[in-house]
């Protein structure tokens, strides 16, 4: 009898239909999986992108709000990533490119297009994009022109107007390097008067920094010789030299100091000292230059010309990667060259660069940097320049730099901050040895031919001493300064008793201050604080000025018959002002000017010869020099509309009393002096008559009154007739002995001298009671009670007017 076939010896046991079936579904879906890989990469490789070109120019078009275009070949290729590893290296990347590309210009513009691509290509990173970021590791740009134009009203091509979205994107963009193939800039802006054209090309094979940093510093030798001679040159080597040598020794000595406290390091901070030390070794190389560029053109209406080199990849998002840059430009007469590096470059989060300028004055320096800056002889100089871009303002550190203005050095560091509402430039500067003469421009006192030179237009009149270049106050608005500088020694002319400088410049908002200006003169000081306001026009000046402890004997350096000479001179001014040049401020000033001698000696011989006692001068040259005492000597000038006149001007010794008298004029720059010497002792064959002081600041006529001198050789021609004894009658000198009031004359000069606002006028002042006849004996009397100690009490005095010659 036949059994019944049992479930578990069929073919139709159900485990393993379940089985069969679940290896057909995967076996389907692996089939189809590959069947739609198949399909994507035919599609892939063989779809026509081309035809997106309208949807893709839609949509760039619509974000930047400029006409886009791309007129070439739109392609789509798949490639494995470069530096992937493991899985991910297996997973390709879209690399999609276009070409002949563009992007309009607003309709005002002069040219059609504000920049054309002959092609763009670039891969995407897939992973990526599940986190919603697009990674782009790479830009290649082939043969890009941009057009970069700007008008007066400030409308500029470069400012898109990119469409706002209500809700912030859910994607991030992340770039990483671009780099290109040749490529041109042109510019033209109206602001700056621009019109310049920049070819960006490949160097053919990569220079290293090190190489460009030695031909820059030959070519900026060069450069430098041409400015300030080949002896400057050689002077600013060795200055460079010496900065270089010291700050190497500075950073060795910070070095050893760090290795010092490492040696012995705080178990709390081992960690934190071991990943900055890892940090700072693992500071990426400066890569290699790879393109150079050249521009022409002209800028502020001068020419401009140019070259310079640059990385061959440009960082995008890594902002420790340095990227190379070097410049060498020439504008007009002025020569600016840097080697460095920029760091972030997408950004200008930083730059070291070291740089050289060379120029026929440090005013040209404006068109370019909107600094304001001096006139001064030709300069180079040259140094390390390090800035930081943010957002409040970029900071820029001209650190360490030396160089040669004129035949100075001149040393320092200085901090430019870009600040609101104006940019701040500080810092100290020192001359170690500074060239009097080389200051002289600084106020328009420079040569004609050194006018020219510079480019000044406006020339000095032959007949005017006083300086006539205007101010350029215009410029003062444009930043803020607070700058101090030292000359430690100066070298002059001998006869100029002047050894050293220092001055405080302050400019805010237009207003000019030195406070001080501080010369060492004659073994003293003469300092004075000027304000200028070129806010407004006219500008308005105030001046206040002191000298003091200003020694005789080195006042007159060169003068051998002053070198015996004691005493000391003391004074002070108050002026005010208004005009646009030093000779408009000094026409129109208005104050008082005050000096004096307190118990000093002087040659005899100059005494004499201010009354001309013919026989004693002809005895102090035979038989040697003899010193009198001065008891006292004042000044006091009343400033109106420049006119300087005489309130008190006088001179008091034991052998002789001067006076002075009349008027200075700034500004028709005329002098008109009257000197009355009176010899107080028995003089023979004395010639007593009035001097005077005339002519101009640049023409002095200094000479004998002939009529009052006549009157006594007539006198004595006459009386020689009588009698050839009576003929020596008009040429003796009887003794007068009457002394000034010196202590009340002193009391008065002692008081502050004022100035009125400027623009208004100084008040008239009447000459002191005490220099009239009749107050002179009470003050003549107590000066002899006060010197009593020295020499008997003199006779009552008289007043400076009895003391002039007839």
């Amino acid at each position: 009898m036949a059994q019944a076939p049992t479930a578990g010896h069929n073919g139709n046991d159900p485990r393993k239909n379940a089985g069969k079936k679940v290896g057909k579904i995967v076996a389907w879906i692996f089939a189809v999986l590959a069947i739609l890989i198949a399909i994507l990469v035919v599609f892939f490789l063989t779809f026509d992108f081309n035809r997106l070109r309208p949807w893709v120019d839609d949509k760039v078009t619509q974000a930047i709000g400029r006409q886009f275009h791309i007129t070439g070949d739109l392609k789509v290729g798949w490639r494995r990533p470069p530096n992937e590893t493991g899985w991910k290296r297996w997973v390709p990347w879209p690399r999609f490119s276009a070409e002949k590309i563009t992007i309009a210009n607003p309709d005002w513009a002069r040219q059609q297009h504000f920049a054309t691509l002959d092609e763009i290509d670039f891969q995407v990173a897939v992973l990526p994009l599940l986190a919603h970021d697009i990674v782009i590791p790479a830009i290649n740009l082939v043969n890009p022109s941009v057009d970069i134009e700007r008008l007066k009203d400030n409308r500029n091509n470069w400012t898109f107007k990119f469409r706002q979205s209500t809700e912030p994107s859910t994607w991030n963009l992340k770039l990483g390097d671009i780099s290109l193939a040749k490529g041109t800039i042109a510019v033209r802006d109206e602001v700056t008067k621009a019109d310049m054209n920049i070819v960006v090309d490949t160097l053919g094979q990569a220079v290293p920094i090190g190489e460009v940093m030695k031909q820059q510093e030959a070519a900026s030798a060069k450069s430098s010789a041409e400015m300030v001679g080949k002896g400057g040159a050689a002077k600013l080597e060795k200055q460079a030299d010496a900065a270089a040598a010291s700050e190497a020794s500075a950073a060795s000595a910070a070095a050893s100091a760090a290795a010092a406290n490492a040696s012995a390091p705080n178990p709390a901070s081992t960690s934190a000292q071991q990943s900055i030390t890892t940090k700072n070794a693992e500071k990426p190389p400066v890569p290699p230059y790879a393109f150079g560029w050249t521009a022409k053109g002209t800028y502020n209406g001068g020419k401009v010309s140019g070259e310079g080199k640059l990385g061959g990849v440009l960082a995008v998002q890594d902002a420790k990667r340095p990227f190379p840059v070097q410049a060498d430009v020439r504008l007009g007469d002025t020569h600016i060259a840097f080697v460095g590096t920029v760091t972030d470059p997408a950004h200008l989060a930083a730059l070291d660069l070291r740089l050289w300028v060379q120029a026929v004055s440090m005013a040209h320096l404006y068109p370019f940097t909107g600094v304001t800056l001096p006139e001064t002889p030709p300069f180079a100089t040259e140094g390390r320049l390090t800035g930081q871009f943010r957002e409040e303002g970029n900071v820029f550190h001209y650190e360490n730099f030396t160089g040669r203005v004129g035949g100075s050095d001149i040393n320092g560091s200085l901090v430019y901050a870009a600040r609101k509402p104006r940019p701040l430039l500080q810092g100290e500067l020192v001359s170690h040895l500074l060239q009097f003469s080389d200051l002289a421009p600084i106020i328009g006192a420079d040569s004609n031919a050194s006018k020219a030179k510079r480019g000044e237009a406006e020339k000095q009149p032959s007949a005017k001493a006083l300086p006539t270049e205007e101010f350029k106050t215009d410029r003062w608005k444009a930043i803020d300064a607070d700058v101090k500088f030292t000359g430690q020694r100066l070298i002059k002319d001998p006869k100029l008793p002047i050894t050293d400088l220092y001055t405080h410049v302050i400019m805010k908002n237009g207003v000019l201050s030195l406070e001080p200006l501080k010369f060492g003169v004659a073994g003293g000081t003469f300092a004075s604080n000027i304000h200028l306001d070129g806010s407004s026009a006219p500008l308005k000046g105030k001046f206040s000025a002191e000298a003091r402890h200003l020694k005789l004997k080195q006042l007159f350096p060169t003068n051998k018959t002053m070198q015996s000479a004691l005493g000391e001179i003391n004074g002070d001014a108050a002026l005010s002002a208004t005009g646009n040049s030093p000779a408009t401020l000094a026409a129109t000033s208005n104050g008082e000017v005050k000096a004096l001698v307190t118990q000093g000696t002087v040659s005899r011989l100059y005494m004499e010869a201010a009354g001309l006692n013919v026989a004693n001068v002809v005895y102090e040259k035979l038989f040697g020099k003899r010193d009198v005492n001065i008891n006292c000597a004042a000044a006091d000038f009343v400033v109106t509309d420049g006119v300087l006149d005489s309130r008190v001007f006088a001179l008091d010794t034991d052998d002789a009393v001067i006076n002075v008298d009349g008027n200075i004029n700034l500004k028709t720059e005329d002098m008109d002096l009257s000197i009355h010497p009176h010899t107080k002792g028995f003089r023979v064959f004395s010639l007593r008559s009035p001097l005077y002081v005339k002519g101009t600041f640049k023409d002095p006529n200094v000479g004998v009154n002939v009529g009052a001198l006549a009157v006594r050789g007539g006198a004595a021609v006459g009386l020689g007739l009588i009698n050839p004894f009576a003929a020596l009658i008009p040429l003796i000198a009887p003794s007068n002995n009457k002394p000034l009031p010196c202590n009340q004359m002193l009391a008065d000069i002692r008081k502050a001298p004022t100035a009125p606002p400027a623009g208004q006028k100084q008040k008239a002042k009447a000459a002191p009671a005490y220099m009239s006849s009749d107050a002179a004996a009470s003050g003549a009397a107590a000066q002899g009670a006060g010197k009593g100690a020295r020499k008997p009490a003199a006779p009552a005095g008289a007043s400076a007017a009895q003391y002039r010659g007839s």
